[in-house]
This record gives structure tokens, C-alpha cells and sequence, in this order.
């Protein structure tokens, strides 16, 4: 078991009608609230009503239609430019993931003189950044118990993620009913991105029995309630397990004292939603399979054989090979027929035109060829997983 240092400072409270707390909470870290959220669904909800009810003793600034995959400009920039004029002392998210790492984005921006794409990029070192709370509407970034956002800059075609400890939030609110409304598309595609998170961490060698648990436990658990949350939205157990899976799917907690994945799937994919701003898990989803059978070889077989067997159930009597093709077409079988998902880049609207120079961009910008990684990728490897996914 190799060594860390692991520290999770983000208060989570979890469960129906906790947003009651929120005033006591906001208080402690200011008055001048940002309140960022995306479209009109928390709107649609109540929910927004409600938190400005709970506001009323604040004074509020609002920073709205945050989009999935959030955007640097106009979303980071605007919220930038409202917490410097405004005087924001503490941020409030409320909505998925994309409105809370826009959000994060934003914090440590607003405590920046220079251009806050620096901080994204890992040039400069935030030396401070907002307090963040956040009242979730969706499982599955696990962006609420994290110290890490992902931000898109169009005009670059670059997707980034930004990872620092200021961005923890402070408190997370996670009442499962808030999830119950999410659509079948979005519902699924968070249960693929919350399991995505957990293999991105259980691919890697050296690992240790008490990481592999975690991790396993959680993705059997998505793989148990999500199907159960797309035949009964309302099923306050299963938006529960999910939403307590994804909160840790990416915490860190399923790596601890292992070694090194490199992120290959979260990698290709952020360059395949920057450049056609598709749906983060939906891409998440086409892409394992076709990875996993890419990196399939007397190196990678055994980390199969422990997926097959301790999270898919399969029998340990096959041979390694068996297991292994097995459990990658379980794989596939799950996200298709069981969560409807697409599982070709052409159902999404990605043609192969454009995919040499999506594989250059991955290979420039993402490090999946570091030795240390679990299964190094070089541009043809990342050019031909692209290809299979079509």
C-alpha cells in the first residue's frame, strides 16, 4: 500500500427537509450571497422559491443559466465580476455539478487579480478562494464532497479540470427528493459518470484490499438502484443510495494507498464534450467498454478478473480471459439495455470528421501517455478507442 495524506473538510448533511439548516449554515461564512444556478428546473421544482424564502435575511446577487459543462466565458467571468462589485462573501450553488464547479471556479477567481484562466490551468496557485455551500438537485459529479471542478473554454475547445483543497465546499446539502424530477436521460447519465469515477480509481496497480472495497461497493450499489430510479423516479431509497454513491464515487476514498489511473476515460471524454458539448456521462458511457477491451492484455487481466467477480458476479471457476470478456460485455449490456443508454459516438452526433484531430488535442493536453499511469496511451491508442466508439 503506497502512502497519502487524505482529509474530506466538506459538512455534508444529508436527507429530506435538511435545507431547513441553510440560514444557520450561510451565516457563519457572510451576508452577501452569490446565489448561482442553472436553468429553470429548480425554478420549475419550488426549489429556488424556496431558497430565497430561506434568504430573506441575506442580501442576494444572482448568477444564472449556468449551462452543463460549464462555461469559463460568460458563466466564470460573469460570477468573477459580480463578486469583485458586489463584495460576495460566501457562494451558494444550488443545482448538479456543473453549477457547483462553475461555482468553484469562480470562488477562487474572485480572490484573483490576473486572468482567472490561470488558476484553471494550473499556472497560478490560488492563494485564497470564497466559501462555498451548495444544495445538490443531482447525483452524480460527486463535485459536493470534492476538491475539484471541470470548466470549458469553447473558443479553445479546452475542458479542464482544476483541482485545489480551497475548492471544497463547506457544507453540502443532499436531499435525495431534489433528485426525484431529474429526467431519464440525466438520471442515467449520472449513474454512468458516478460508476466511471470508481473504475477511473479501481484500474490501477499497485491497489489494496480496503480501496477496491469502497470502490466496489459503490459500483455495485449504482448498478443496483440506478434501474430501480428510472422505473420509479420517486423511489426516495434508490435517489438515496445513488446520491450517497456519487458523493463518494470521487472523493478520493476509493484510491486511497493505490497507485495511479491517469484518468484515460474522464481524458478523452472531456476533449469529446468540449469540442461537441455532449452529455458528460452519456460520453462517459460509450467510451469504457471500448477502452477497457483496448487495454485488455496479460498486464491489465487480473484488475478484470477482480471487477468481474466482485462487482458484476461472475463466476472465479472461468478463466482470467473469460471473466475479463464477460464483465466487459456486462459492461456494455448495463448502460444499453438496462439504463437505455447510446452507446455509439453517432447517436450523439459525433461523425468520425473531426477525430485525428480530437486524438491530437487528448494527447497534448491530457498526460494519459505518463508512464505512470495504469495503461499508458499514446495519440494512435486514444485515435483508435475513438474509432471503436463510432
Amino acid at each position: 500500500m503506497l502512502n497519502f495524506t487524505y482529509c474530506t473538510p466538506t459538512r455534508m448533511i444529508f436527507g429530506q427537509g435538511v435545507i431547513s439548516q441553510l440560514p444557520d449554515q450561510l451565516s457563519k461564512y457572510g451576508h452577501k450571497v452569490l446565489l448561482a444556478y442553472g436553468g429553470g428546473s429548480i425554478k420549475r421544482s419550488g426549489l429556488y422559491d424556496k431558497v430565497k424564502e430561506l434568504l430573506a435575511g441575506f442580501e442576494v446577487h444572482e448568477l444564472a443559466d449556468i449551462a452543463p459543462n460549464p462555461k469559463y466565458d460568460p458563466s466564470v467571468l460573469d460570477g468573477v465580476k459580480i463578486c469583485k462589485t458586489e463584495g460576495i462573501e460566501v457562494i451558494l450553488a444550488v443545482g448538479g455539478g456543473s453549477v457547483l464547479d462553475c461555482s468553484k471556479a469562480i470562488a477562487a477567481s474572485a480572490k484573483y487579480d490576473g486572468d482567472p484562466w490561470d488558476l484553471i490551468t494550473g499556472k497560478v496557485k490560488a492563494q485564497a478562494a470564497l466559501p462555498i455551500i451548495d444544495v445538490m438537485t443531482l447525483a452524480a459529479t460527486g463535485s459536493e464532497y470534492d476538491a475539484a471542478c471541470v470548466i470549458s473554454r469553447t473558443a479553445t475547445n479546452d475542458k479542464i479540470g482544476y483541482i485545489d483543497p480551497l475548492l471544497y465546499p463547506r457544507v453540502s446539502f443532499l436531499d435525495p427528493t431534489y433528485t426525484e424530477s431529474v429526467n431519464p436521460k440525466h438520471t442515467a447519465a449520472g449513474v454512468a459518470d458516478a460508476i466511471n469515477h470508481c473504475m477511473e480509481q479501481f484500474f490501477v496497480s499497485p491497489h489494496n484490499s480496503v480501496a477496491d472495497g469502497y470502490g466496489e461497493t459503490l459500483m455495485k450499489t449504482l448498478m443496483l438502484w440506478g434501474p430501480v430510479a428510472l422505473a420509479k423516479p420517486d423511489d426516495y431509497e434508490a435517489r438515496a443510495e445513488i446520491m450517497l454513491a456519487a458523493a463518494f464515487a470521487c472523493n478520493g476514498i476509493t484510491n486511497l494507498g493505490a497507485g495511479q489511473s491517469g484518468w484515460p476515460m474522464h481524458g478523452i471524454e472531456h476533449a469529446l464534450s468540449a469540442f461537441y458539448d455532449i452529455t458528460h456521462g452519456e460520453g462517459l458511457a460509450i467510451i469504457t467498454p471500448r477502452w477497457m477491451k483496448f487495454i485488455l492484455c496479460d498486464r491489465t487481466v487480473e484488475r478484470f478478473v477482480e471487477y468481474g467477480t466482485q462487482v458484476l458476479g461472475i463466476s472465479s471457476e472461468l478463466s482470467a480471459y473469460e471473466i475479463a470478456n464477460r464483465a466487459i460485455a456486462m459492461t456494455y449490456d448495463f448502460f444499453r439495455d438496462t439504463m437505455h443508454m447510446p452507446m455509439t459516438l453517432r447517436e450523439v452526433g459525433i461523425d468520425g470528421s473531426r477525430l485525428d484531430e480530437i486524438a491530437k488535442h487528448i494527447a497534448d493536453n491530457e498526460g494519459l501517455d505518463n508512464p505512470n499511469n495504469f495503461y499508458p496511451l499514446t495519440e494512435a491508442d486514444i485515435r483508435q478507442i475513438l474509432q471503436d466508439c463510432l
